[in-house]
């Protein structure tokens, strides 16, 4: 089940109309039915998760338990990964770098090396 579908199921569990989510969530009209891919933005996903109390990692993952899961093969990984999942900014950077060429990608790395080296404690 995608995370569309599980905040509807959650709210169809709770009889909270989906317009009404929206409405109080400060959405626009029909948001939620046009999220059609199954997944929910970040910041989106933040609010809703706020408004039904429920934790994002359960409308990630339908997962209720407290069980923490392997998802990655090591510490660091995981590590790195809730590193972008929790800074917008470097999760704008992620993103970006998704549809970017490699070349960009490289050109992108080698600027924030080079600020690195002039700015260690930035």
């Amino acid at each position: 089940m995608n995370s569309v579908e599980l905040v509807k199921q959650i709210c169809k569990e709770r009889e909270i109309p989906i317009s009404k989510l929206e409405r109080d969530c400060v959405f626009s009209n029909g948001y939620i039915r046009s999220l059609r891919r199954g997944s929910i933005p970040y910041e989106k996903m933040k609010t809703i998760s706020n408004y039904l109390q429920v934790p994002m990692e359960r409308l990630v993952t339908n997962e209720k338990s407290d069980e923490k899961q392997g998802w990655y093969l090591d510490e660091e990984t995981a590590k790195a990964a809730q590193e972008v999942f929790d800074d917008p900014d470097t999760r704008m950077l992620f993103d970006a770098a998704r549809n970017a060429s490699p070349e960009a990608i490289r050109l992108a790395a080698e600027m924030l090396k080079t600020f690195k080296k002039t700015n260690p404690d930035g």
